[in-house]
C-alpha cells in the first residue's frame, strides 16, 4: 500500500482531489470541485460522503459509530457487496456480502474530466488470500465519477479459464430527514421477497414503499429508475441503474439499530438503503475473458 505522500505525488489533482489520513488512519480521497464534495475510503473502496454543490445535506448516510479498521466494514456510504450478496451462497461460513467491503483497494487512476467532473478508478485483483475464500481469477474495477451526479460503475472481469457466477450490490445508505416522511417510488407493482425477521415469503408491492417497521426486501424485475421522496429535507434522490434486474430496500428499525454496535439506537430514523443489486435469481454468469458492469447513478431533485 502506498503512503499518503506517495499517493498525492502520483494521483493528486490540484484544487480538486487529495489523499488524506481519515478516521482510524485509513487513507481516503477527498474531492472538492465546483460541482460537488465527496469522501472515498480506499479501505473497502467505498464512497462515504457525496454532497452536490449548493445542497445543504449529504446524499449519503454515514454512522457516527462506524468502524474504521482492517477487516471491518464501514457502516454507511456506498459499500460494495461482491462476489455474493447476502449470506455465503455455499454455506461455508464465509463473510456475508463477500470479501471486498473490508479490505484495501488500489488506486488505478484519477482524472479531471473536460466537463468538470472528477473520476476515480479503484481496483482489486485476485491474490492467494482471495482465492482461499473464492477460488477464481478476477479483476475488479470501480469507476467513481463525482459531479452534479454521483456515478458508480463496478466492472467484473473474468481473468481465469472457467465461467464463474456472482451476485453483487451497491449497498447504498441514503440520508433522510425523517423515515416516517420518506417514500421509495418506482417499485409499484413489483414482486418482492420479504426477508424481514428471517422470512422468505414472496409478496407484491401495491403502491409506494413506506417504512413503519423493519424492512428487508429483494424486489424482482425492477425498472431502471427509483426515487427516494425525502419530504423532511424537501428533496428527491433519483437512482438510475444499469446491469441490474433486482433492488433491495432495507431499514433496520429500532430493535436491530439497538443491537448493532456500529449504529446509534435512533439511526433507523435517518437512513434508508435502496440498493442496486444482482440478487436472488438475478445471478450474473461471467465467461472467461469477458466482463459485466453494474452501474448506479444518484442525483438530487429539489421538490
Amino acid at each position: 500500500m502506498m503512503t499518503i505522500e506517495e499517493l498525492n505525488t502520483k494521483y493528486k489533482i490540484a484544487g480538486q482531489l487529495e489523499f488524506i489520513a481519515g478516521n482510524g488512519g485509513l487513507p481516503m480521497i477527498r474531492v472538492n470541485n465546483a460541482k460537488a464534495a465527496a469522501l472515498i475510503s480506499l479501505h473497502a473502496g467505498q464512497v462515504l460522503s457525496y454532497q452536490p454543490a449548493g445542497e445543504p445535506e449529504d446524499v449519503l448516510f454515514l454512522s457516527e459509530k462506524a468502524y474504521y479498521q482492517d477487516g471491518k466494514a464501514i457502516k454507511g456510504g456506498a459499500p460494495i457487496c461482491w462476489p455474493w450478496f447476502g449470506a455465503d451462497p455455499e454455506g461455508k461460513g464465509r463473510p456475508g456480502h463477500g470479501f471486498v467491503r473490508n479490505r484495501a483497494w488500489n488506486v488505478v487512476a484519477t482524472e479531471a474530466m473536460n466537463n468538470g467532473d472528477v473520476k476515480v478508478t479503484l481496483g482489486l485483483v485476485d491474490t492467494p488470500d482471495t482465492r482461499a475464500i473464492w477460488p477464481q481469477s478476477f479483476s475488479l474495477l470501480q469507476e467513481i465519477v463525482i459531479g452534479a451526479t454521483l456515478n458508480l460503475s463496478l466492472i467484473t472481469r473474468n481473468t481465469g479459464k472457467e465461467t464463474f457466477s456472482i451476485t453483487q450490490a451497491f449497498h447504498t445508505y441514503f440520508k433522510v430527514g425523517d423515515i416516517a416522511r420518506t417514500k421509495v417510488l418506482g417499485l409499484e407493482g413489483c414482486e418482492y421477497i420479504d426477508k424481514a425477521g428471517g422470512g422468505n415469503e414472496q409478496k407484491r408491492q401495491s403502491d409506494a414503499v413506506t417504512i413503519e417497521s423493519e424492512v428487508d426486501r429483494i424486489y424482482l424485475d425492477v425498472g431502471n429508475t427509483l426515487t427516494i421522496d425525502d419530504s423532511a429535507l424537501n428533496r428527491r434522490i433519483q437512482i438510475t441503474s444499469q446491469g441490474s434486474k433486482t433492488a433491495v430496500v432495507w431499514n433496520p428499525w429500532e430493535k436491530i439499530s439497538k443491537e448493532m454496535a456500529d449504529l446509534e439506537d435512533t439511526d433507523y430514523q435517518r437512513l434508508v438503503c435502496v440498493e442496486t443489486t444482482n440478487a436472488a435469481n438475478d445471478v450474473v454468469e461471467v465467461a472467461p475473458g469477458s466482463e459485466c458492469r453494474l452501474i448506479a447513478s444518484y442525483r438530487v431533485i429539489r421538490n
